[in-house]
């Protein structure tokens, strides 16, 4: 009976012992995953940029880099406590249908996310429209976007949201046009109001290698609609919005123009009807 005692003691010793050396050395090998996969991604990063890669594509190649080390290290770990890999592939490629059904949203977040990566129509930095959200992209994660609206609020829309509707990309292009519609009175002079607005348009800030516009919209029922259209560089567009708005109105106060609006004028008849009495 000792001699069976004594035995079992030793086989439980030997057990633990090698249950914690297992252990220890999961704990190194994914101490040592951890540390080789922010390398990678340090590497990427440092790689991509001297070689002038967009911000966007470096960050989403050394993310996607850094948990595939993870996840192959996570493996690994798995087997030194004898879990057999082959298995687990087997189990997961068996309850594939079930996972990519449970997960749909996430793996449809993650294809939008890698599909605005690789056809890029905004980048970090942009300033877009999307989603009824104005505001400048800050980040592109795996499932995500982030992005800063000018009132400083954080708005994080998912990839499939924005890849699967109309994008706006305010900042794309070197320039943009400032629009603004005026009315003036009917009396005024078609060629002497063409003049004013002209060097209305000659707003600071502009940029002055392409030329504005005056047009004549449109004839409305209370006024003659006209149209400024100057240019500028797409971050000082509500600056230039706002200058050119305030110089309009001021040149035609000094030229005596009129801006009219709507007037409602009511006749009372029972007071008409006295009248002829």
């Amino acid at each position: 009976m000792d001699d069976l005692f004594n035995a079992l003691s030793t086989l439980s010793m030997r057990s633990i012992t090698t249950f914690f050396m297992h252990l220890l050395g999961v704990i190194v090998l994914f101490i040592i995953g951890l540390f080789l996969a922010k390398l990678v991604r340090n590497l990427i990063v440092r790689a991509t940029n001297g070689v002038k890669v967009e911000d966007t594509i470096s960050l989403f190649i050394s993310r996607l880099a850094y948990w595939g080390i993870v996840v192959i290290f996570g493996i690994a770990c798995l087997s030194i406590f004898g879990v057999e890999t082959a298995s687990i592939a087997a189990v997961l490629g068996a309850s594939g249908l079930a996972i990519g059904l449970a997960f749909q949203g996430c793996l449809s977040n993650f294809a939008s996310g890698f599909m605005l990566v690789i056809f890029r129509p905004f980048k970090i930095g942009d300033r877009i429209v999307v989603d009824g959200t104005i505001g400048q992209v800050i980040d592109i994660n795996f499932f995500e976007t982030i992005v800063n609206t000018g009132d400083m609020r954080r708005i994080i829309i998912p990839n499939s949201k924005i890849y699967g509707t109309t994008i706006q990309n305010i900042t794309a292009n070197p320039m943009r046009r400032v629009d603004v519609q005026v009315g003036v009175s009917y009396a005024a002079d078609i060629e002497k109001t063409r003049t004013v607005l002209e060097d209305a348009c000659l707003v600071e800030g502009r940029l002055k290698s392409q030329k504005t516009a005056v047009i004549m919209k449109s004839l409305d029922d209370f006024a003659v609609k006209w149209e400024c259209r100057v240019w500028c560089n797409p971050n000082d567009y509500y600056t230039i919005q706002e200058r050119l708005v305030v110089c309009i109105k001021k040149s035609l106060d000094a030229a005596g123009i009129e801006i009219p609006y709507p007037q409602m004028v009511i006749h009372n008849a029972s007071q008409k009807q006295g009248g002829d009495k």
